[in-house]
């Protein structure tokens, strides 16, 4: 009874030893040094780790905070309004307008920090190729 307690015991340490090592979080500078390509850019591998480090985090763009009615937490969140995304026409786009800086509210906000070259230019390819799913 003790030795199966015991196995048991390493079995569950182990486990949770595993899934703590397993962390699938990407720091900034992972995130920032991470290529977005020039073509057939993909919502789930590019855009959804941008929207979650620089976006959707508390307090701004997430599904609960939804500031200025915005949420970038999940693809049918960010796409549900044409005016914020506007699929196949990223200068249609507000959300391209706030985070090169032309408009009245520029995303992120001072004293966050700014999207790269890369990513700027991987939400609009995202978008000129149909702001896909994928």
């Amino acid at each position: 009874m003790i030795k199966k307690i015991n196995i048991l015991v390493v079995l569950t340490v182990t486990a949770i030893i595993f899934i703590a090592g397993c962390d699938d979080t990407i720091n900034q500078e992972d995130l920032d040094s991470k290529i977005i390509p020039s073509s057939n850019v993909s919502y789930s591998q590019h855009i959804q780790p941008v929207f979650d480090a620089r976006c959707s985090n508390a307090g701004c763009h997430n599904s609960i905070d939804r500031r200025a009615g915005l949420s970038l937490a999940t693809w049918a969140d960010a796409t549900g309004n044409s005016q914020i995304i506007f699929p196949g026409l990223p200068d249609n786009s507000k959300l391209i307008w706030s985070i090169e800086d032309r408009s009245a509210f520029p995303m992120p906000p001072v004293g966050y920090r700014p999207l790269t070259k890369n990513q700027i230019d991987g939400i609009k390819t995202w978008i000129k190729e149909g702001a896909k799913n994928n």
